[in-house]
């Protein structure tokens, strides 16, 4: 096939950067020529392309073509030469790539996902993918049991939908402890490169860019955490990339959106109504700007069918509705859920081994007994008599901090308990005004930190002992 260093048209193959794309725009210069220029620099074009290799296919590229070195044009209608005869394995093998490489979006019965992953696929990781690619938009929930492997599940269902140009921007939304483990699986099991969004790149991103910076839309490939969402700076930059709350626009701003522990974002049930926390908040805000949606959890009911309901109606509103009980047909059509016990192998026998049960007895020493009713009295007095909304507020979360460490261990606790005592002597030689006294909406704010999942000990235990010192000056 003839090369030629030429203008391109669009729909042609070029070659840019050593890498292959086809043209999808061409352009022409709007700027008045100046007669001493050279005919080069007279003639300018701005050409738009689109990828067709297969590490970056769909990635898009504009380049002014006349300064572009090495950009050349493969020819339309020359054929190669023929210079010798291939081995017929060879040819059988270039066969086999050419169909497995003319996937198109309405042929359903070829998938392209397993043969481009690096990874053992079990038969029945593949029901999702099949389910997907036969959806016009992709809404399901992946609710398999612990150890099916959800996670090569969502990444099949991703990398089928990319190579069927039915998908480009992904937003990976998961714990802040999974964020490394999502970003690693799907480089070395699928090829796709992701950037993980959170405080470091934030900084990243400005110092080499300018402060003002938008990391929603650095990348086209991003994951980040539930608890890094949902604070006020991060979602005010993602608001400025949407056309509005509740007004998608069409196409959609972003293609693909993945929720790991779906269950985290769903409100907190309990009563007649479910409550909406932060994290469902954030994701409600997400979910009309995506055309597709995998949210995945092996835990999907907390027993409330409110709560269940309103996870339901944030992945497909069209199917279901908050506090209405879901049809079981249509349930059936976005969830798929599969226990260990129910996997059998090609024999009959049981794919996973049975899991038993077994309660183990645990006796409290003494000394331990007595720490719990020591720390019982002393939550009994600290109520009592609290001055405000406010200092009751950071009592009860002060006093269930030290609950949960004690919980935890012996050195945990005595760890926070020195901290609170140190904080209790400090508090005692300083006087604060009421004008230097947070509020109780202020307060909230800052202890709900804490209760974020944390990737780093070493941040979780300096937060901590913050918070500690912050509660412990409103103490009487």
């Amino acid at each position: 096939m003839a090369i030629v260093r030429a203008i391109p048209e669009q729909g042609q193959l070029v070659n840019v950067r050593s890498r292959q794309f086809v043209v999808t725009d061409v352009r022409n210069t709007t700027l008045p020529t100046n007669p001493m220029l050279s005919a080069v620099e007279k003639t300018q074009h701005l050409v738009s392309l689109s990828s067709v290799e297969d590490d970056g296919l769909g990635e898009e590229l504009q380049v002014i073509w006349e300064l572009e070195p090495g950009a050349l044009v493969y020819e339309k209608m020359e054929l190669p030469k023929p210079t010798g005869f291939d081995a017929p394995a060879r040819l059988d093998a270039f066969l086999d790539a050419v169909r497995w490489g003319a996937a198109s979006t309405a042929d359903i019965r070829t998938l392209q996902s397993p043969f481009r992953s690096g990874i053992d696929i079990e038969d029945y990781q593949l029901d999702p993918v099949v389910r997907a690619i036969q959806m016009p938009r992709v809404n399901l929930l992946i609710a398999d049991d612990v150890g099916l492997g959800k996670t090569i599940e969502a990444g099949l269902v991703a990398q089928e939908l990319i190579i069927r140009h039915r998908c480009r921007r992904i937003l990976i939304v998961c714990p802040s402890s999974l964020q490394i483990q999502w970003r690693d699986q799907m480089r070395d099991k699928f090829g796709l490169d992701f950037r993980v969004v959170d405080s470091t790149l934030m900084k990243e991103l400005r110092r080499k860019r300018g402060i003002h910076v938008n990391p929603w839309q650095h990348f086209p490939r991003l994951i980040t955490s539930i608890d890094f969402l949902k604070r006020d700076r991060p979602l005010r930059l993602l608001r400025e990339m949407l056309p509005g709350e509740g007004e998608p626009m069409y196409p959609r701003r972003f293609d693909l959106l993945i929720v790991d522990e779906a269950h985290n974002v769903a409100p907190s049930g309990g009563g007649n109504y479910a409550v909406d926390s932060l994290r469902t908040a954030a994701i409600r805000l997400l979910v009309p700007h995506f055309e597709h949606k995998l949210f995945l959890t092996a835990t999907p009911h907390n027993g409330y069918p409110e709560s269940f309901t309103a996870l339901l109606e944030l992945l497909d509103s069209q199917r279901f509705a908050r506090g209405v009980s879901p049809d079981r047909k249509q349930l059936q059509v976005i969830m798929v859920r599969r226990l260990k016990s129910e996997m059998k192998d090609w024999d009959g026998s049981d794919l996973f081994p049975q899991r038993q049960l077994e309660a183990i007895p645990v006796d409290y020493p003494e000394a331990e007994r007595q720490t719990h009713t020591n720390l019982k009295k002393y939550t009994e007095l600290r109520c009592k008599g609290v001055a405000d909304n406010t200092e009751k507020y950071a009592t009860e979360f002060v006093l269930k901090l030290l609950k949960k460490r004690l919980f935890s261990s012996p050195q945990a606790f005595a760890t926070t308990l020195a901290q609170h005592e140190e904080s209790l002597k400090n508090a005692r030689r300083r006087t604060y005004s009421s004008l230097s006294r947070p509020t109780e909406g202020i307060l909230r704010r800052q202890l709900a930190q804490i209760e974020e999942d944390f990737a780093d000990d070493e941040v979780y235990e300096e937060s901590t002992d913050e918070a500690i010192t912050n509660t412990t000056r409103l103490f009487r």
